[in-house]
């Protein structure tokens, strides 16, 4: 089986205007392979968050292929790829987006209910994920009743819990405090060097995607740069 986990090429897409169609990735080129923890930068109207939905499963793209796991998901239907999304990739937003009436271990469980796994497989696949995050001790606390950082904890152990290809973080310490957020990428960090897991990460902040092995950078819809993270935080 091939090392890659997520392959782009030549990737583009293109949304209509009154003033007829604005482009806005531009043929883009990337790789990913198992293991990697990658931070993605670029300023406003770069094509970050149009790349990461795409890189997720939330949109297609106009032209280019995108491979994910060595399946050719560019083109598939909506309930293919919310299959595929499911399967494949799990999500870490800024907000958390928890169940608020719902336990720490439902929250963390939800990916396995559409996935069909049984209830006491669930319970114990999430305990166990909780665990691993540092809260085995609130499986049955609700959100309300534990800190920012500890709901993006459960918000990653959600993530997790399918035991995704792809781990997509999308500002994930926006809301946060300085100490938390470094709290938060040193579970990050851990999870890749321990487990393994895949991780691409899109931030605004260079202390954040320092964390990470390696950076690409957008610019205008192009990749500007694409190498180790200490080289990329000085390229403009």
């Amino acid at each position: 089986m091939s090392d890659s986990v997520l392959s782009v090429r030549g990737l583009c897409k293109d949304y209509e205007s009154g003033a007829g169609p604005v482009h806005i990735l531009k043929g883009l080129d990337v790789e990913i392979r198992r293991g990697e923890f990658i931070a993605v930068m670029g300023p406003s109207g770069s094509g970050k968050s149009t790349f990461m939905n795409i890189l997720g499963c939330l949109d297609t793209p106009t032209s280019g292929s995108y491979r994910l796991d060595g399946v050719e998901v560019s083109h598939l239907d909506p309930i293919a790829l919310a299959g595929i999304r499911n399967r494949y990739i799990g999500f870490v937003f800024q907000g958390f987006n928890l169940l608020p009436r719902a336990t720490l271990a439902d929250n963390v469980a939800l990916p396995l209910v559409y996935a069909g796994v049984p209830v006491a497989e669930r319970r114990k696949r999430a305990a166990a994920m909780l665990e691993r995050v540092g809260l085995g001790h609130r499986v049955d606390a609700l959100p309300m009743q534990i800190s920012g950082g500890q709901q993006q904890r459960v918000a990653i152990a959600r993530a997790l819990v399918n035991t995704p290809a792809l781990v997509l973080a999308d500002e994930p310490t926006g809301n946060l405090d300085t100490q938390t957020s470094e709290e938060i990428m040193a579970l990050f960090a851990e999870l890749n060097r321990d487990q393994g897991i895949t991780l691409l990460l899109v931030t605004h902040e260079p202390d954040i995607a320092a964390h990470a092995q390696r950076l690409v950078r957008l610019v205008d819809g192009h990749v500007r740069y694409d190498g180790p993270v200490a080289a990329g935080l000085h390229h403009a």
